[in-house]
């Protein structure tokens, strides 16, 4: 090591700014960027103070994970499935060009047979995981990529790296770890059920070196730190065990190198998802852009690896490739690591092909001399496999479970490596848990206020609440109303931001007259008649892991209050529902780990077959996604086949508030803004109609409203199939973003009729049933923004527990006369209605009549709830969806 008393030079730190650094290291004081980019250039002395500290540290978690002094590794085989890539990183000889593929006699692709003679060679030779390594989206890049794919029958790369998953898993045992670059949210669903773990190096967040030419990444649309930094968020909202880290040595500075340690260190602990952080060096490589580039000294990688480990804390797991040490074995032992990455018996190192992998048994004698023994791990990491869900999905538990130490977590050393089923869970649709809760909801209630894993479930709450003070509490706009008033009298169409902000704002007279001037639209646009539909709501499970921190209806499946109904019991109770009238079932439910892709068809069908007349309006845009990504089909090809099992139309929920700033407070996995309107629009353009929703008076602001309501105008213009907008008001009393202090209790009632009021102008000419919740409203709630533009009730529900759990007062059914006592109350007739707004039959208005007012005893039900004036409270409540 060189001599750390050197004269400090511009942009090296001073003796004194390293000795107080190293101090609060060694003390355990948390540092800040500025601090680690003064131990990134320790170096002598000032080295062997940080790597000690850093040992230290790495120590005590290795104690408290219950494997003092054990090293890990993986054993591995590296598939390369395609070397065409869509970037150009100017450091790399992994990717290639077509020609060079053909001139070597290669496909485009790996064949699924040359990939599985790779994993059964490494199978033969105890490896348990299989590194599928690709470049990015070589198809948006190569026409030949592209036609290789459509000759095999594959959409996208990505539908490949699935398929071939799932043939490795089945045929060899080995477990996936897939590395395709960067990755949408939507793919990280399709994906998570083929593998255990997935990743991507971010490398750097320093974006000038992607952005300025002549930087290693211009030119490289996958390699904009910002991309990559929302793969690491997204990987971590959807649960799946992340492996990610930084390249050094590649031009960035000292502080960016520190800058893009915090950030991977504020994902992790937002998200809980990084399970490791690569620490690796440059190393040049002829014929590339930065051949002449100088290698990144093994000081440097160690200082890096030290920082890293006193940045990232005791319970990081922080690696360096074994290949790119050199000899240094034990300098980056010393410095903190405690993993050794993949190392494997029969591949190179695809993406360093100069650096062999050493030998195991070489790796473990390096290991032992610093002290420490080297262990055999999985490629996901011992604290995912004992966690379980929702980390692990359910088709892959018996492939892990067969390889892994049901005590440690780690790779069972007599472990038998072969090919085990792919398959969904055996027996989903068996009843279990409180299925009677529809009905004990209103009698006994939940169990407790909040489910068993609040602490886990939903994230880091710090950082929910950091992110939560950012959206900022609104200003009160001092825009002219009485101008604003005229203009939404005139024509509400030509209203505009600022307009439409002051209105959103308004309160006593003017609310008043607001609230008038949407009346008025209301009546010119659908008459005087108050709509409902005689309906059923069906939540076929609530058992859920999606992290919704909104959402009070979510249970564990160990949880008291969990259920999930049988398929007959879902028939039955829409069999139950026509008896009495109804015309349509709403049928949603939790994302639950067992249920495959295939169980909405399955629930659809089994209501059409039970009741062949019965309108389906069903699955939210996230329960979409959900059967798209699970059985590997598109969006298009999954509602088109929800469509010919029996699906009639969508609930428009799961939007909450359209802006993926406030979406990711409110949620830790749902799905994102983009995706949910393209669910939503497909499904209109396969003639599946919707309708649309906003959740308000939690963490949103006017501002988010109003871009909300304007984005469903635009989707409305373009595709014409929302029947309705249903204002959703947050129901504060359990919600666990409530009970850990991050949302407001809720919207007022001021906020409630300026929101009705505003959704009746912004959607004048696009939407023309505005929908309000006696749910979360009350009687007379309802009835008060029946005076302030809605026109439509929703329905008699007859069983309603997503609100309910939530905290809502107002009970789970209205008979059909208690709705048209609440249109009387506002002054105005009432009329049944279909889901799409057209006329009933008859025989369906004659029999839900003549059973009205025995539906508690018909169901049975539980009585209905006070119809509570509202006051603020109630207002305040709205829910999940």
């Amino acid at each position: 090591m060189t001599s750390s008393h050197e004269t400090a030079t511009p942009g090296k730190p001073t003796a004194n700014s390293m000795r107080r650094a190293l101090k609060r290291a060694s003390n355990g004081v948390s540092l800040d960027v500025g601090e680690a980019a003064v131990l990134l250039q320790a170096r002598g002395n000032d080295l062997a103070d940080l790597v000690s500290t850093a040992g230290r540290v790495r120590d005590a978690g290795l104690e408290a994970a219950g494997r003092p002094g054990v090293i890990t590794y993986s054993r591995k085989v590296f598939i390369p499935i395609t070397r065409l890539c869509r970037d150009k990183c100017h450091y790399c000889t992994f990717a290639t060009v077509p020609g060079k593929l053909r001139r070597a006699g290669h496909g485009m692709f790996l064949s699924p047979d040359e990939i599985l003679e790779i994993a059964r060679r490494g199978a033969e030779l105890g490896c348990k995981e299989a590194l599928f390594t690709l470049g990015d989206r070589p198809e948006d890049r190569w026409p030949e990529a592209r036609e290789w794919l459509d000759a095999h029958g594959y959409d996208d790369t990505l539908a490949y790296v699935r398929a071939m998953s799932v043939r490795v898993l089945e045929e060899t045992g080995l477990l996936p770890h897939l590395n395709p670059g960067v990755m949408s949210w939507t793919d990280l669903q399709r994906l998570k059920p083929v593998a255990p773990s997935m990743g991507m190096m971010l490398e750097t967040t320093a974006t000038r070196l992607w952005s300025e030419p002549g930087g290693p990444h211009y030119g490289s649309p996958d390699k904009d730190p910002a991309v990559r930094l929302r793969v690491l968020e997204d990987a971590g909202r959807s649960n799946v065990p992340f492996t990610t880290g930084i390249l050094i040595g590649i031009g960035e500075t000292y502080e960016e190198r520190a800058e893009s340690l915090f950030a991977i260190r504020k994902v992790a602990r937002e998200y809980h998802g990084v399970q490791e952080v690569i620490v690796q060096n440059f190393r040049a490589k002829p014929d590339t852009a930065m051949r002449g580039m100088p290698d990144a000294e093994l000081d440097e990688l160690a200082a890096a690896i030290a920082v890293a480990r006193v940045v990232l804390g005791p319970a990081a797991r922080i690696q360096a490739p074994p290949n790119l040490v050199d000899a240094e074995y034990a300098l980056m032992l010393e410095a903190g690591i405690d993993d050794w990455g993949g190392v494997s018996p029969l591949t190179p190192d695809h993406v360093n092909p100069e650096r062999p992998w050493p030998q195991i048994d070489e790796l473990a004698r390096r290991t032992a001399e610093s002290g420490f023994s080297l262990r055999e791990r999985l490629t996901i990491y011992p604290e995912y496999v004992r966690r379980g869900e929702p980390w692990l999905d359910p088709r892959l538990l018996p492939h892990v479970t067969a390889l892994a130490d049901p005590e440690t977590g780690l790779a069972r050393e007599d472990a038998v490596v072969e090919g085990r089923p792919w398959q969904e869970p055996d027996e989903v649709f068996v009843a279990t848990g409180r299925t009677d809760l529809h009905r004990t909801v209103d009698t006994t209630g939940r169990t407790g206020d909040r489910r068993s894993d609040f602490d886990d479930a939903y994230g880091d709450w710090d950082a929910v609440r950091e992110k939560s003070a950012a959206v900022g509490v609104p200003e009160r706009l001092d825009g002219d109303v009485r101008t604003a008033l005229a203009q939404a009298s005139d024509d509400p169409a030509k209203l505009t931001d600022d307009q439409a902000l002051t209105l959103f704002h308004a309160d006593g007279a003017a609310l008043d007259a607001l609230t008038r001037i949407a009346d008025d639209i209301r009546r010119d646009t659908v008459g005087d008649e108050v709509t409902y539909v005689v309906t059923r709501n069906i939540n076929f499970t609530n058992v859920c892991y999606t992290g919704c921190r909104f959402c009070a209806f979510a249970q564990r499946r160990t949880d008291a209050d969990a259920y999930t109904l049988s398929l007959s019991q879902v028939a039955d109770r829409a069999e139950q529902a026509w008896e009495v009238g109804a015309t349509e079932v709403c049928m949603q439910g939790g994302i639950h780990p067992d249920l495959p892709g295939t169980a909405y068809f399955d629930i659809a069908r089994a209501v059409k077959e039970s009741v062949p007349g019965m309108h389906v309006h069903a699955f939210s845009p996230m329960e979409v996604v959900n059967g798209a990504t699970r059985t590997g089909m598109s969006i298009r090809e999954w509602l088109a086949a929800a469509k010919e099992a029996g699906l009639d139309s969508i609930p428009g929920t799961a939007a909450e508030i359209l802006d993926d700033e406030v979406r990711w407070i409110l949620t830790k996995g749902k799905l994102p803004t983009a995706t949910w309107v393209e669910v939503i629009k497909t499904a209109h353009e396969l003639g599946l109609r919707s309708s649309s929703t906003m959740m308000y008076g939690h963490v949103d602001q006017p501002h988010h409203w109003l871009a909300h309501l304007r984005l469903l105008a635009e989707i409305q213009q373009e595709t014409g199939g929302f029947t309705e907008f249903v204002t959703l008001p947050f129901i504060h009393t359990n919600a666990p973003i409530y009970l850990a202090g991050v949302a407001r209790p809720g919207p007022t009632m001021r906020d409630n009729r300026a929101v009705t009021a505003m959704a009746r102008l912004l959607l004048h000419g696009h939407i023309p049933n505005i929908q309000t919740s006696w749910v979360k409203l009350g009687a007379d709630g309802a009835a008060e923004m029946l005076r302030s533009g809605a026109n439509d009730l929703g329905g008699t529900l007859m069983e309603e527990t997503i609100s309910r759990m939530a905290g809502s007062s107002y009970g789970s059914h209205r008979s059909i006369r208690e709705l048209e006592g609440i249109a009387e109350a506002a002054g105005r007739p009432a009329r049944q209605r279909t889901t799409t707004y057209g006329q009933v039959p008859a025989e369906r208005i004659a029999t839900g009549l003549a059973s009205d007012g025995h539906l508690p005893e018909l169901l049975p039900l539980a009585e209905a709830g006070p119809s509570a004036p509202h006051a603020g409270h109630a207002a305040t409540a709205p829910s999940s969806e």
